[in-house]
């Protein structure tokens, strides 16, 4: 257990008198507020804060973000307030110590949506000062050196949430060494036997290569003084997830994984890293496409290395990293280095400058997320980055993790960029939106200022942003669209009493909206549109006409007929058991928190099931209307060379596309049946389009299909 002396020496190595004093102060206070509590352990209580603030005092922080630490549990499991932290030790310590609490005084319905907002809670106040989140990596890495104390059943729970949630973080973050630990000590809890097996295999493999190592170190630190390099040579083992890892991912035995052992050099500047690998691949031969230069182009968390691997003296690879001394700081203490290293060494820069533009798309997420479990979903999304290099027009870098498409690459551009995306060309190619990235690859979005996100990129997009906006804009179009339609169903029913939205007094609205505790007419009339409020009960809260009783006769009449133009968007659907297009007799069905769905008036679905009168309306096409609507037509045809393509170059003769077409073959093989989608302007249109395909000889049959 770290003393509080030891702490207090080690700090006074570089802070100042007075904030040592400060922190003698918060270490006394952290003491008194957790008298008689202990861990599970059966150590004081006191003893956790004093090691998360002893592995902050490793990086060097400052004496804010180090009395954080000690008082970090303060107002979680003590009576005391953020305000008396306030008053003693002022609005930062106060700020980042609340930032770190927990949230244990809301009610969740779920563990699940407890710990999404916790995260969301953290994320947020990160955003504000990136040392809560090193203070919360701390005390999440000391619980974890203790989880032995823990009872069992938490202990898979919470290596669970420090695989899935912390250890990434301390990646992104550039935490390098947390990052390892923090894995090895899941991986640990999570599959303890599989940790005992592999950790003895790697014991027993350390001591059999012994030789192989120490012949290596020897001959690269030899190569290095003949060539007149300065470096340190460090021998460097792999952590035992990572190891765990390969095999899983890559089905491989552990005799198989071969560089367990690899070779850290670091050189003093970026010249020497270069001629340093040109010595290396002098002695060894380099394994082709297992090259990476992560200094020209540096992972999105900052680290910069050259990576090779090599044929090793008895045939086995070994791994060489090779890097200058500000790059090792950078690539072990992360964004803490902002602090351990006081510098104007523009990598650090580079580095605080990509940290705040990730925390601040984790903002805009926050933001745009309608609830904490899907921020979570989307911060799970952003977190496990296996990048891929490409290349914007101009030639600038832009990192995206491995899977992502030109949609995400449009997002990660810009959000408008990714609303107005239409085409793209890779490699100066036209290819489709969904195409995945390749490192290197040259990308260039075409954009239309017409344009908007298509729902269906839900399913491929790969990154957090671009899912989070499309989930935006179209929860924002769906309820611009409700409102819209809402409006229509409004003026319909009020026009039953002779009256309209225009002539409805302010003081009815107002009345309204108090009693029926909605923030704003948008709102309202977005509820008719989704059919959670009816639109007649509504007319008559706006004109103060009281309901009529059971049995009694109004003289309102019915609500007329609302008329679809077919270009409604999201708040007007097509039923697909009925295809209906214009020409077709049609009523409109009002489901609760779906608005309006068009269905066939003899649609065989809408006849079975039971609806309220007051949720179906009469609905008339706009004679105008030029929309294309998709209808589903078989034919029987004879099953011979060509028919398809006369078929299909009939239906474009008509002026309509295919959207679909899947060819059956009949018993016997005489003939065959074609079902194809169209798309159609109206039933005149499929008229002259059928009538097209009966003069084919070779059509048999031909009917309009309903479901």
């Amino acid at each position: 257990m770290l003393e509080a002396a030891t702490l207090i020496k080690e700090c006074s190595g570089y802070l100042k008198p007075e904030d040592v004093s400060q922190l003698q102060n918060a270490f006394d206070f952290s003491e008194s507020a957790h008298e008689g509590q202990f861990r599970d352990s059966g150590e004081p209580y006191i003893s956790h804060p004093l090691a998360v603030a002893g592995i902050l005092a490793e990086w060097h922080l400052d004496s804010q973000a180090l009395t954080a630490a000690l008082l970090h549990d303060v107002m979680e499991d003590t009576s005391i307030t953020k305000n008396q932290i306030l008053e003693t030790f002022g609005k930062p310590v106060a700020e980042l110590v609340d930032g770190v609490s927990k949230l244990d005084k809301i009610e969740f319905e779920t563990h699940e949506e407890a710990q999404a907002e916790n995260f969301r809670k953290m994320l947020l106040a990160m955003a504000r000062d990136v040392r809560v989140i090193l203070i919360k990596l701390a005390d999440r890495l000391h619980n974890m050196r203790t989880l032995d104390a823990v009872p069992a059943h938490k202990r898979r729970r919470i290596a669970r949430e420090t695989m899935e949630i912390y250890a990434p973080i301390a990646n992104r973050l550039g935490l390098n060494s947390i990052y390892q630990e923090l894995e090895d000590l899941s991986f640990k809890y999570l599959y303890p036997d599989r940790y005992r097996v592999l950790s003895k295999a790697v014991s027993t493999a350390r001591g059999n290569r012994r030789e192989v190592v120490s012949k290596v170190l020897a001959a690269i630190e030899k190569r290095f003084h003949d060539s007149s390099i300065a470096a340190q040579v460090r021998g460097r083992q792999k952590h035992l997830y990572s190891i765990y890892r390969k095999m899983r991912e890559k089905h491989l035995s552990f005799a198989q994984v071969l560089d367990v052992y690899g070779f850290r050099i670091v050189v003093k500047d970026v010249q020497a890293c270069y001629v340093a690998l040109g010595v290396l691949h002098g002695l060894y031969k380099p394994i082709p496409g297992k090259f990476k230069d992560y200094i020209a182009i540096p992972k999105a968390n900052g680290y910069q290395s050259l990576h090779t691997h090599l044929f090793g003296p008895f045939g086995s690879p070994i791994e060489m990293q090779i890097r200058t001394q500000e790059m090792h700081k950078i690539a072990e203490a992360g964004v803490a280095s902002h602090w351990l290293y006081k510098s104007s060494d523009q990598s650090i820069t580079d580095l605080q400058k990509k940290t705040h533009q990730w925390l601040q798309s984790l903002l805009e997420m926050q933001s745009e997320s309608g609830d904490s479990v899907e921020f979570l979903e989307h911060l799970k999304v952003d977190l496990f980055p296996d990048e891929v290099y490409v290349f914007t027009p101009k030639g600038k870098i832009m990192a995206m993790p491995r899977g992502a498409t030109a949609v995400d690459f449009a997002y990660a551009v810009h959000t408008d960029i990714g609303n107005r995306c239409v085409a793209v060309k890779i490699n100066q190619e036209l290819m489709p939106l969904r195409s995945e990235l390749k490192n290197g690859n040259r990308v260039e979005i075409i954009t239309a200022s017409h344009a908007k996100p298509n729902p269906l990129w839900l399913n491929f997009v790969a990154t957090a942003k671009a899912r989070s906006h499309i989930r935006h804009f179209l929860k924002t179009m769906h309820f611009e669209e409700s409102v819209q339609l809402g409006e229509r169903l409004l003026n319909q029913a009020l026009s039953t009493f002779k009256s309209n939205l225009n002539s409805v007094p302010e003081v009815q609205w107002t009345k309204l909206l108090r009693e029926a505790n909605a923030k704003s007419r948008a709102d309202v009339l977005s509820d008719i549109g989704l059919g959670k409020r009816h639109a007649v009960v509504v007319a008559r809260q706006l004109l103060a006409i009281r309901d009529p009783a059971p049995g009694e006769q109004t003289n309102a009449g019915s609500m007329g007929t609302v008329v679809i133009h077919g270009s409604e968007g999201m708040a007007v659907q097509f039923s697909k058991c009925c295809h209906p297009i214009p020409g077709d007799r049609i009523i409109g069905l009002i489901s609760k928190g779906q608005g309006m769905a068009i269905h066939t008036h003899d649609c065989p679905v809408l006849a079975k099931s039971h609806h309220d009168p007051e949720r179906v309306l009469d609905v008339e096409w706009d004679n105008e209307s030029r929309k294309l609507h998709d209808v589903n037509i078989r034919a029987v045809v004879a099953n011979e060379r060509g028919v398809l393509a006369q078929v299909a170059a009939s239906i474009a003769d008509a002026e309509s596309n295919i959207q679909n077409v899947a060819v059956e073959p009949q018993d016997g093989g005489k003939y065959a049946t074609m079902q194809f989608t169209l798309q159609v302007i109206n039933r005149l249109h499929l008229a002259r389009i059928m009538r097209e395909l009966r003069r084919i000889p070779e059509v048999t049959r031909i009917t309009r299909v309903r479901n």
